[in-house]
């Protein structure tokens, strides 16, 4: 092809694009503009910020200011205003909570064994499962629930010589209640007048006085508390206490006056049996025996002569 003809439809093509372009300056677009969307009442004319940058930061300080707008701004952020942290919250009005008495877990009501004093309790194992309950001498000690009157020792047989482990409690009583578990309260300063075994006591009713017979002479007035089964007297060391006694005395106390430690004492028996032998402080002190006093013999005479 000649030269001549490829300079002239060169020049036809560049013509016919810039009359399909429309007119403008260089650089700018000359395309129709975007419709314009929505905005929300209360926030700045993206639009006009867009076209003016003065005007968007003039806008956006007069927000800043104003303090109803700067919450708008916060909330929008995920900020919360310093307003809104320090406002305090009101609970809204209504009655008082009405008091929910607690589930009955058995059958059974307890009392707490010491009533009409201050009371204080270990609440862990020192050397049996038992708990001394501190409080003044003379505060009744009564029967945490419902049953018959097991053992009663009316008097003080311990002596610090002999450490007899059946006498080391002092005066006590002990009750079998209509839960099957036997109830032991030692280191009494008096039995209930008239108290014997086979009486009939209802929970709460008084059984004797806190004092500090027994062993417990010099450390100040408690009672020994414990929970076991049922055994003859001869098996002293079972009403000592098998089962830690602190949870219901809790509960009788502050709780639940109806947990009952009958399940835990039956396991217990179970686990040992009923007449499990004595494995802890069960020696008493040996008795020490006099030596026997001389008798007197008679020598024959040194110088071997006989009288007569």
């Amino acid at each position: 092809m000649r030269p001549g003809r490829l300079t002239a439809i060169a020049a036809t093509v560049l013509v016919s694009a810039a009359c399909a372009a429309p007119s403008g300056v260089p650089g700018i677009s000359t395309l129709p503009p975007a419709p314009l969307q929505s905005v929300p009442a209360g926030v700045p004319d993206a639009l006009d910020s867009q076209a003016s940058p003065s005007r968007a930061g003039v806008e956006l300080e007069a927000a800043e200011a104003s303090p109803s707008a700067r919450a708008e701004i916060d909330a929008a952020t995920l900020k919360p205003s310093p307003s809104a942290t320090t406002s305090a919250v009101k609970p809204p009005a209504g009655e008082d909570p009405v008091r929910v008495p607690p589930p009955r877990i058995s059958k059974f009501t307890y009392v707490f064994p010491v009533r009409g004093c201050r009371v204080s309790y270990a609440r862990k194992q020192l050397v049996l499962p038992k708990t001394t309950i501190w409080a003044g001498k003379g505060c009744a000690f009564v029967s945490p629930v419902g049953g018959v009157v097991h053992e009663v020792n009316a008097s003080n047989r311990w002596k610090a010589l002999t450490d007899h482990g059946a006498d080391r409690e002092g005066r006590f009583v002990s009750v079998l209640g209509a839960d099957g578990v036997r109830y032991f309260g030692g280191h009494l300063d008096s039995v209930e007048p008239g108290l014997r075994a086979g009486d009939r006591v209802g929970a709460g009713q008084v059984l004797g006085r806190v004092g500090d017979s027994g062993n417990a002479k010099g450390e100040g007035a408690n009672l020994y508390f414990s929970v076991s089964w049922p055994t003859a007297a001869k098996y002293w060391w079972v009403r000592r206490g098998m089962v830690d006694p602190w949870t219901y005395l809790d509960a009788w106390l502050n709780g639940n006056p109806t947990l009952s430690p009958a399940q835990q004492v039956a396991a217990a028996r179970s686990r040992v049996g009923a007449t499990p032998p004595c494995r802890t402080l069960c020696a008493s002190k040996p008795v020490k025996k006099k030596p026997p006093r001389p008798v007197p013999t008679q020598t024959a005479d040194p110088d071997g002569v006989t009288k007569g």
